[in-house]
């Protein structure tokens, strides 16, 4: 199954132009939590400090100024600027430590530089520039969050059986329990006993995180990785608070996964984040009139911060509702009708889910990602 993920484009570096130690050690933190690649250079002024700054880099050049997605001063470094006649550049910024005095303001202007950043202050706003600079705004994965009309809507297998589905495809796939406080993926999947971070154990600094990193560091098999809620622990520093949440569904985005979010019907910040950063909300409704009730109320909410909801309706249907009725109830696109799927509790009891090459929930979820493998690549799905 083939998802909006084209060939990795090449971007371009950050050019680093630092002396002072300390704010040399902040940008490149900042860096690796952004995945942006980092060109060091020596400014070619003779045996000025900040030419040992680097140790060892070659000298800058006209490419090097050119060719980076964004360049990082001092204040040292940058009075050395107006000497090479280089030209204007966006992008530019000068780096403080605090405050900044009037020297930044002044080398900021002697350069060109759209940016003075107090660090640690500012380190939010660095993030950001690095960020959107080096990836271009280019996000070519996606993301889908899936909610429950109502308890036992059966969304926590949905968005598990989505994941394996995907990841079976070879499509990188990142699955998110968005309740730190449920039971847990792993649990859902069998691999409780697998090794790697569940949210309690999970720190994110500045609101940024390496995609790469993550599925390093979280539990996973194949192309799935998993962050999924866990023992809670007195004095845990980690957790699932709205940036860590944006950070990780940022981070899949920008690395060209298609996250699959578990969202639990808690309206609040915590599941804000989720509806807002989905390209497609997946409404899970059984097929009895109290859940339809349920959608209907929840649906409101939900297309008030999302225009893409589809539905997935789960039988069996006691009192023969369709799903196509239901979707006309609702007024939402149908995306799949299910029917009951024998055995399937006892299968997750004992050992994890496992789709059956029949699962009619095997075969929804490639309902649902055969749908959204059609979204336009760039904009949110139709």
């Amino acid at each position: 199954m083939d998802f909006d993920t084209p060939d990795v484009i090449a971007s371009r570096p950050c050019l680093l132009l630092v002396a002072d130690p300390v704010l040399r050690q902040d940008a490149l933190r900042v860096a690796a939590a952004t995945d942006c690649v980092v060109q060091e250079r020596n400014l070619p002024v003779g045996n000025d400090s900040a030419v040992q700054a680097a140790g060892g880099a070659i000298a800058m050049t006209r490419l090097d100024w050119d060719n980076a997605a964004v360049v990082l001063l001092d204040s040292q470094t940058a009075q050395h600027i107006p000497a090479l006649r280089l030209p204007r550049r966006e992008n530019v910024a000068v780096l403080a430590r605090g405050e900044a005095g009037v020297e930044h303001w002044r080398t900021a202007t002697a350069v060109g530089a759209a940016h003075v950043l107090e660090l640690p202050r500012d380190e939010g706003e660095l993030v950001r520039l690095l960020g959107t600079s080096y990836h271009d705004a280019h996000r070519h994965g996606g993301c889908i969050a899936v909610v429950g009309a109502r308890g036992g809507a059966g969304a926590s297998i949905l968005s598990a059986a989505l994941a394996l589905v995907s990841a079976a495809s070879d499509a990188r796939t990142l699955l998110v329990d968005g309740d730190e406080f449920g039971g847990g993926m792993d649990l859902v999947l069998g691999w409780e006993d697998d090794p790697g971070l569940r949210w309690p154990g999970l720190v994110i600094e500045a609101g940024r995180i390496s995609a790469d990193s993550l599925h390093n560091a979280l539990p996973s098999r194949g192309s799935l990785a998993v962050l999924s809620a866990g023992r809670v622990r007195p004095g845990a520093s980690g957790g699932a608070d709205p940036v860590a949440s944006a950070a990780v569904i940022e981070a899949g985005r920008r690395a060209g996964d298609l996250v699959v979010c578990d969202v639990p019907r808690l309206v609040g910040p915590r599941t804000e984040v989720f509806h807002d950063a989905a390209d497609l909300v997946v409404l899970v409704v059984r097929a009895e009139l109290g859940a339809v009730a349920a959608a209907e109320n929840l649906a409101g909410y939900i297309t008030t911060r999302n225009s893409n909801v589809g539905l997935v309706v789960r039988g069996p249907a006691p009192g023969g509702l369709t799903g196509a009725e239901i979707a006309d109830a609702l007024q939402l696109p149908l995306l799949a009708s299910m029917r009951p799927e024998p055995g399937l509790a006892v299968r997750i009891e004992r050992g994890g889910l496992a789709l059956p090459r029949r699962s009619p929930l095997a075969a929804a979820a490639r309902a649902v990602l055969d749908t959204f493998a059609r979204k336009p690549q760039t904009g949110r799905a139709a």
